[in-house]
């Protein structure tokens, strides 16, 4: 899609805005082939959180309106991505960070909100990763010993390699050469998973699919899964990923969409059919806690999930690490001088570590999931894309566009507020349960 100027040319409001049209960044732009991307793409969204989703997004809507929610979410969030995509140029200004985009077009405010919206998705996320990493690492611990270690202990060592990882290779493009050692790790576990899943599912002849609680639980819950399918099918952060594809940036992009929504949404939409259908509405947050073994596979899926997990959560945090470096790194050295070197440490350092505490405080992750996939994924995905669109348009678009982008946002709207509610819900049910530092 073609993407058009500003009607009547740039307006005082708009030249006000210059600043957030800035293109200084301590990270590269304008660097990557759309196949890299595309396969950055694939590999991160089936990271470890494939392996919660049988539980989040099928358990509490059962066969025929689970799989109709599947399918409805991923092509809105296909067809928001593909819009969003053209608006990464408009006139002559490209546009690297989705805060920016939106404060050029809506003002300091909006800007606000979306970083706000951006960075509580990205740390909900990369909390979720530190603790199925910390899963994973005490899953192989079980399979050798009775007694093993507190999942805490588990948690700490996650974000540890992890802060390692983004040390050594700070920003995206730079992933460019464990991109192929991400993929063949996916393929490793999947493929593992899937050979056991579908043999416990044939064997498992008291599959039970009931969706369990009263009516208005069964609704809460239903809305929370929709909220959960939206996470597996999109990260919020597309202007930031789409600024290390080379030009022409609009067709690049769209180009690894392709691969995502494809390739990519076939392998994880999979592994979340089969766990449900192996082990009906009782499946576990975390799969490979179902598995009936060996316990040489078990240790080869937990062992590559987590490994591959380490690339992964790299893609979903790196704008807080570019929003980081761009601030405190100097912007005229190479990522590797020794100042940004000692910068960048003290830097990673301290996110990490508090992400590490956070995550071992509330050990029940996947409730947030939910939260971050409904608060703050329905305006960033569906809301703001339309928002752009009338703006840039304006009376340029038909009516039946107008009325489409139009409904496309009180419809979003009112479902991020339900499904929010709803994973309050069940955060607050949970917490009854759980208890603070949790070994669980």
């Amino acid at each position: 899609m073609e993407v058009p100027s500003l009607e009547g040319g740039r307006s005082d409001h708009m030249q006000k805005q210059n600043e957030y049209s800035s293109a200084a960044s301590a990270h590269i732009v304008d660097k990557d082939s759309w196949q890299q991307v595309g396969l950055l793409l694939v590999t991160s969204f089936n990271c470890a959180y494939v392996l919660s989703f049988s539980n989040l997004m099928l358990a509490p809507l059962g066969w025929y309106w689970g799989l109709a929610c599947l399918i409805i979410v991923a092509a809105f969030a296909a067809y928001a991505n593909w819009l969003l995509a053209g608006f990464h140029v408009i006139g002559d200004r490209r546009f690297i960070r989705y805060r920016d985009l939106m404060g050029y077009l809506f003002g300091k405010r909006m800007y606000y909100v979306t970083w706000f919206l951006q960075f509580a998705t990205l740390l909900l996320g990369s909390m979720g990763f530190i603790l199925l990493g910390g899963r994973a690492l005490k899953e192989i611990n079980s399979e050798f010993s009775d007694s093993p270690m507190r999942l805490q202990v588990y948690i700490v060592a996650t974000g540890v390699v992890y802060l390692v990882f983004a040390y050594f290779v700070p920003t995206i493009s730079s992933m460019r050469n464990w991109l192929i050692s991400s993929a063949i790790l996916t393929v490793i576990y999947d493929a593992a998973i899937l050979a056991i899943v579908i043999k416990d599912g044939n064997t498992n002849k008291a599959k039970d699919y009931n969706i369990a609680g009263n009516k208005a639980e069964k609704a809460l819950n239903a809305f929370g899964a929709m909220a959960a399918i939206l996470v597996c099918n999109t990260s919020g952060i597309l202007p930031e990923i789409q600024s290390t594809v080379r030009k022409p940036v609009a067709a690049n992009m769209r180009k690894a969409l392709v691969m995502q929504y494809t390739i990519g949404l076939a392998i994880y939409y999979g592994i979340s059919i089969a766990g449900y259908w192996a082990y009906g509405a009782s499946v576990s947050e975390y799969l490979p806690e179902e598995l009936s073994g060996p316990t040489w596979a078990k240790v080869l899926i937990n062992s590559t999930a987590f490994l591959q997990s380490i690339m992964s959560q790299h893609m979903f945090v790196a704008p807080i690490h570019e929003a980081l470096d761009t601030k405190f790194q100097r912007l005229n050295e190479g990522m590797f001088s020794k100042y940004n070197l000692i910068c960048r440490f003290f830097v990673r350092s301290i996110f990490f570590g508090l992400n590490i505490l956070v995550t071992a405080l509330f050990p029940f992750m996947g409730d947030f999931v939910n939260l971050f996939g409904s608060f703050t994924l329905f305006p960033l995905t569906f809301v703001f894309p339309s928002m752009i669109f009338l703006k840039i348009k304006g009376n340029a678009a038909r009516t039946e566009q107008k009325l489409w982008h139009m409904a496309i946002i009180v419809f979003s709207s009112l479902m991020s507020i339900i499904t929010t509610a709803a994973a309050v819900r069940l955060i607050i049910s949970n917490t009854k349960m759980y208890h603070f530092f949790a070994d669980t």
